[in-house]
């Protein structure tokens, strides 16, 4: 169970309380990325394992991750308490039993304040330019909620520093050919206390031009017409 932190005192203890207890033989990581307040010590009193990468960045913190822990079977989620805990013994075994390398947990919500318009429309119009470009449908490419298998872990590149990491994960899967699946899972609004670190314009831009440029690096025939 890896989940990357950065600020997020407000909602870390549930976040490791509700996965210990959907996932009671799982190990509980917590990577913290230079929190300024007390998320390192609020996920250990909750009884996670916690380590520190001090390079700035989801990606980095991703990256770091992949290459520390070993396990079968790994299971990712964001450290903000949005995410279904029930769900991920259904993600693990969808994982298992159709022989997967990547399940995404496809948020679902009826609340406005969860799921923003901007992050909203953000999402579907990059989804939608990822299936154009690399001819698979997904309904949730930015989802921070995923189950790995190992062969995935341990081949993926992990080349960006950011949130375009999610983008990068998605790709990856795409261009290997590797199998597949989502499971629909219930999205909710932040804790009191906790902010998102996404910015909708900027990394939004961000992972638009992580798009072209996989494109262009995994595809160069097809990306020089566009140029």
């Amino acid at each position: 169970m890896l989940i990357p932190c950065y600020n997020e005192e407000a909602a870390i203890g549930q976040v490791v309380h509700d996965f210990r207890a959907a996932l009671p033989e799982a190990a509980v990581y917590v990577y913290d990325n230079n929190s300024r307040d007390r998320t390192r010590e609020v996920a250990a009193t909750a009884g996670a394992i916690v380590r520190t990468e001090p390079r700035q960045g989801k990606g980095n913190v991703v990256r770091r991750m992949f290459a520390d822990i070993d396990a079968d079977i790994y299971v990712l989620v964001d450290g903000d308490d949005t995410y279904h805990a029930a769900s991920a013994p259904a993600m693990i075994e969808r994982l298992r039993a159709a022989q997967l390398d990547m399940v995404v947990g496809c948020r679902e919500t009826g609340e406005q304040a969860a799921y923003r318009p901007g992050h909203r429309f953000g999402n579907a119009l990059l989804t939608g330019f990822v299936a154009t470009l690399f001819g698979r449908q997904f309904s949730d490419i930015l989802s921070g909620y995923r189950v790995f298998s190992r062969r995935f872990v341990k081949t993926f590149p992990a080349i960006a520093a950011g949130f375009e990491t999610e983008t990068e994960l998605t790709i990856h899967a795409l261009e290997l050919r590797m199998p597949v699946d989502e499971v629909v899972t219930p999205y909710r609004s932040r804790p009191e206390g906790s902010a998102s670190k996404l910015n909708t314009y900027r990394d939004g831009f961000r992972i638009l031009l992580t798009i072209l440029k996989l494109f262009r690096s995994e595809r160069p025939l097809e990306f020089r017409p566009l140029a």
